[in-house]
Parts: structure tokens; sequence; C-alpha cells
């Protein structure tokens, strides 16, 4: 009927938008309930279908992709886990060692969520396609920031609210054709979207998504602006605490974020002291653990200054004057913070 086709249509259309931002065949694309859902689909997938091989991945990866890994290596995956170093780079020639006869996944993130950091995916994807091993990409934070292109990728995870769409929808890219990648059903029943992933559609959501893909088109020009915005920041901070530090790659990372340790600080009591900013000690997925981050500590941070790391992202509608205007605050916080440490006498760590 036709309130089924106007649905139908509203999808059909969300998924031409998201393939003209990925640059991707619109019939690769599933839809999903977020980056998490497609990262479990395909690292599940390739473990169930290669029957107890190999995947590779590494230590500065999401939750999402290191938690489903430790998952399928119950189940008789072999896994090996990568290092990285102080910018949170893998090393190439580690990663081509560390592939087997028998591996069948490699999984490196697009840009890290907590520091920026950007790898080198083409590079990746050349190397690995060269052994004849897909490559997975967690590209929620790439995917509607930067261009990501697909050449050297062959599945693609991400979701919509990263580039201002609803939460609760995503989407993976799975290449078919020239190399592709066979993954089983993710969800059984109904045989919805040509049977990769049944049950009922997210209508609303879908349509959000899509509607935020077409309007995430102007990726240089905005990712020109952050990046400009962002290096007014931290040249403000680390002005304001001389033996402050930015975290990550500061050569290839992503436009809108930085991660700053501010040595002799709490990053819990500075940010106590910055009720009117939203910012974070780490990923907002493991905010509240408790638990120093994991890709700091990859990246060689001790546990004392991962405790003193703030997470900043910028957005769209960031402006310099609310820059300027965050830049004092956490200069006043910082003030405040070591007044109050000095007056109880507590020592060096504020």
């Amino acid at each position: 009927h036709s309130y089924g086709w106007a649905a139908q249509a509203g999808v059909d259309a969300a998924r031409e938008s998201l393939g003209g931002l990925l640059d991707a065949r619109p019939d690769d694309i599933v839809f999903t309930s977020g980056a998490t859902e497609s990262i479990n689909a395909a690292i599940k997938g390739v473990a169930s279908s290669a029957g107890g091989r190999h995947i590779v991945s590494v230590a500065t990866e999401h939750k999402a992709v290191l938690d489903t890994l430790e998952s399928v290596s119950r189940d008789g995956t072999a896994v090996t886990i990568l290092p990285v170093d102080a910018r949170g780079q893998v090393d190439l020639d580690a990663l081509s060692e560390s592939i087997r006869d028998n591996t069948a996944l490699v999984a490196v993130m697009w840009a890290n969520n907590e520091t920026g950091t950007i790898a080198p995916i083409d590079k990746i994807g050349a190397m690995v396609r060269e052994r004849g091993v897909p490559l997975l990409t967690d590209a929620t934070q790439a995917v509607g920031k930067i261009p990501v292109a697909l050449e050297h990728v062959d599945m693609l995870a991400c979701s919509a609210h990263k580039f201002y769409g609803p939460k609760g929808v995503g989407a993976l890219w799975v290449r078919r054709g020239r190399g592709a990648v066979r993954l089983p059903r993710f969800i059984d029943g109904g045989g919805q979207q040509g049977g990769r992933r049944g049950g009922t559609l997210n209508v609303p959501a879908i349509v959000g998504m899509g509607a935020a893909a077409e309007l995430a088109g102007d990726l240089v020009e905005v990712a020109n602006r952050l990046s400009g915005l962002r290096d007014t920041l931290e040249e403000r901070l680390l002005a304001a605490h001389p033996d402050a530090h930015v975290n990550g790659d500061v050569t290839a990372r992503l436009p809108q974020t930085t991660s700053i340790t501010f040595p002799g600080f709490k990053a819990a009591n500075l940010m106590a002291e910055l009720r009117a900013l939203a910012v974070s000690n780490a990923s907002a997925c493991s905010s509240g653990s408790g638990r120093p981050s994991h890709v700091l500590k990859a990246m060689g941070l001790s546990d004392t200054d991962a405790g003193a790391t703030i997470r900043f992202s910028l957005g769209r509608p960031t402006t310099e004057r609310e820059i300027n205007d965050a830049a004092g605050m956490i200069a006043e916080a910082l003030a405040a913070v070591r007044n109050t440490t000095e007056a109880a006498g507590h020592g060096q760590l504020r």
C-alpha cells in the first residue's frame, strides 16, 4: 500500500545518501542499530565462517572491537592484538609479520575516538590485500568528519549520531564483487535488507541517518575550520599549563578532537570545575568505569598521566568565541584547583 511504499522510498533515499557520503554502492550497505552491532556482525560473521582461524587487530581499538574479539577467542578463534607507538600508530612491519596463512581478518579503526589519531588505512589495506586478507575498519569517528575512500577497505562500520544523525542507527558496508567478504545473515527472520539482517527496519532513524549524510558533504571546508579552532584551543591550554602535552599523532588526526594531559592534576578535579563545558577523561562509552583509558595506556602513558588527561571535542556549530571562552574557563579551573590544593597542603597532585 502507499504508506509502505513511502516508507520504503525513505529508506532507499537514505541508502543512496549514505552511499554518496561513502562513495559506495547503496546496495552494499546494511542498516544496523549502530557501529557496535555492525562490528559484532562483521567479526563474529568472519569468525564463524572461518571456523576458528586467526584475526589481527590493534590495542587502541574501541571496546566494541576488543570485546568482540575477546568473545570469539573464547570460541576458538586465535586473536593477535598489536601494540602502538607513542603517537597511537601501529607498526606496519609488525602488522605484516603478524599475518599468518590462516588469518581471516585484520581490523584497524580509521580514526581513534579518544586522540583523533588517523591510521594509514590506504597503506594497511593495500598491504593486507596483497596477503589475501580482508580489512574491517571501524570508521565511526571518520565518517562525516573527513573523506573516507573504500578502495582499500572490505568492511566499514559507522554510526549516525557521530555525524549529527539519530542515536541507535548505523550501518555496515560490505564489499561485494572483487575480493568480496561473505558473511552469514546478521539476524534471521523476515528477509529484510536482502535477507542479510531480518527484522522491521527503524525507518525514522534510517531516514534521519540519510538526511545527516546528505548534509555532511562539505567535509574539507568544515575540517579546515575546525582544525584551526582546535589548534587555537591547544595553544591557549599549553600556554596556561606549560607542562601539558597533546596525545596522539599531531600530523595525522581528526580536525575536531584533542586529548591533553595536564601533569600534576587529576582530570576529575578539573572537570568538577568545568560544569559549563562538556568534556571527558576518556571515551564516552567507558566513562565512569574508574579505569585508566586503555588507549592512553597502550600509548605508554602511566596511570597517573592517563588520569590527568581530558579529551576535548569540537563540532560544526563551534565558534571562535566559544573556543576562547572555553580556554579561559579551563585556565581558571587550573588556577582554582592549584590554589585549593596548595591551601590544603596536599602536595603535588591536584
